[in-house]
């Protein structure tokens, strides 16, 4: 192997976010999916897509390890996260992922400033930093200044644009989006589709589970769940 072939060979494997390896998941007799290998690289935006009931929430939440698969592997950086214990995984949710589901997850009894406070927290961040962080994300999802509202009264595409506000927020390193336009209106959906592209495009690892094909037309790989297997449909 020339030095040029062993250089490039050693960027790409530090583009590589996410492995997944032979990942399989049963529930008793039934197979939900078999032998699954899925490579996501830093800065790309993935979208997998499938009927109700392939499995694609429940990869999503195996790679955010929410859900232990049956069996396979899943590397993050090179790492087994498979085999982390308590600690080392919500070390790992908290540092690394950043979760966009389609039910918003947010303290709905809190305000708008409080939720994103939650989310810089882990951060560690001087107060005045955080405070400015969090002004600048909610005036990118169009919610400047509305830091003392209360979640629950905010419409439905409001609190998705708070749930994208916290994600600018985190600055994770990888985004596991669940559905996240599944119940919105074609002007908050494309909010959610092009916070996404930009934090993939500076450098976050994005994988989304939907069945809308903007969002699918905006990724930069496509794969579907079907028959218990993985294939990309780019």
């Amino acid at each position: 192997m020339s030095t040029r072939q062993a250089r490039n060979m050693s960027t790409q494997s530090e583009r590589i976010v996410i492995e997944v390896e032979n990942l399989s998941k049963t529930f008793g007799a039934r197979v939900l999916w078999r032998d699954l290998n899925l490579t996501v690289n830093r800065g790309e935006m993935l979208a997998l897509v499938g009927p109700s009931g392939s499995g694609k929430s429940t990869l999503l939440n195996c790679l955010g390890l929410l859900d232990k698969p049956s069996a396979g592997t899943i590397r993050y950086e090179g790492k087994d996260i498979t085999r982390f214990g308590t600690r080392e995984t919500r070390e790992f949710r908290r540092d690394t992922l950043g979760y966009l589901f389609q039910n918003y997850a947010l303290i709905e009894s809190a305000t708008v400033g409080e939720n994103l406070e939650v989310a810089a927290r882990p951060r560690r961040r001087a107060k005045e930093q955080a405070g400015a962080g969090m002004a600048e994300a909610l005036g990118r999802v169009g919610m400047a200044g509305r830091e003392k509202e209360k979640i629950h009264y905010l419409s439905g595409g409001e609190q998705q644009r708070v749930a994208l506000a916290r994600l600018v927020v985190q600055q994770p390193a990888l985004v596991l989006a669940d559905e996240p336009t599944g119940a919105l209106d074609d002007e908050n959906s494309a909010v959610v589709i092009d916070i996404l592209r930009e934090m993939s495009e500076a450098g976050c690892a994005v994988v989304i589970a939907t069945h809308d094909a903007d969002v699918r037309s905006r990724c930069d790989a496509v794969f579907a769940v079907r028959d218990s297997a993985l294939v990309s449909s780019s």
